[in-house]
């Protein structure tokens, strides 16, 4: 796996790691999870010819009395580091809470993101709503009882033309590390990288 590194715009710091050539895939951990939670997901992912870009949620501040940073400022954390590697568009995607991310780049950067993938879909009313006309892949682990599948059919019912869900068969929460194969396989499928 790639050397995570800390790229630190405005004195956050934001660990980030990349590999592979190509057109980009960026994914956001979960909340709980650092940037290896991803690392060998984005490995087999990068093996096709793709420059996959782990970004995790930046440190935290030491002043117990801080504000946590809100879906807006994670989500310029990832274009910052988009623009820092020269990335001009992206699939940007994430696991959970890393999704809810992903969601809110679309929003606020709508040119920058060719489509969202997510690993696992948060509740409706803890993630921010899609972008107009981007496509969306869910890949949902069938077990997940933090993540449940019905999260990510309610959100295909929303946006039926635009939203497809993929179920990995006997995934938990924690799928993409669980489940390597089979979560990269579903999303080389649908991004028809081979």
């Amino acid at each position: 796996m790639t050397e995570t590194q800390i790229f630190e715009p405005d004195g956050r710091a934001i660990p980030y790691a990349a590999e592979g050539e190509g057109p980009a895939l960026v994914l956001v951990p979960g909340r709980a999870s650092d940037i290896e939670m991803l690392g060998s997901l984005a490995h087999s992912v990068s093996q096709e010819d793709f420059r996959v870009v782990r970004i995790g949620l930046r440190a935290a501040a030491d002043d117990t009395d801080a504000v946590a940073p809100s879906f807006r400022e994670f989500a310029q954390d990832v274009v910052d580091v988009m623009d820092h590697l020269g990335i001009d568009d992206a699939w940007v995607g994430g696991h959970a809470f890393g999704g809810s991310i992903a969601r809110r780049v679309s929003l606020d950067h709508h040119a920058r993101v060719n489509g969202v993938l997510l690993l696992g879909v948060e509740a409706a009313d803890m993630a921010p709503p899609l972008a107009d006309g981007l496509p969306v892949l869910v890949v949902q682990g069938t077990e997940d009882e933090v993540t449940p599948p019905l999260n990510g059919e309610t959100l295909q019912a929303t946006a039926p033309g635009l939203v497809s869900v993929v179920p990995i068969e006997g995934g938990g929460h924690m799928f993409p590390a669980t489940h390597v194969g089979a979560t990269s396989w579903a999303i080389e499928d649908y991004l028809d990288w081979d």
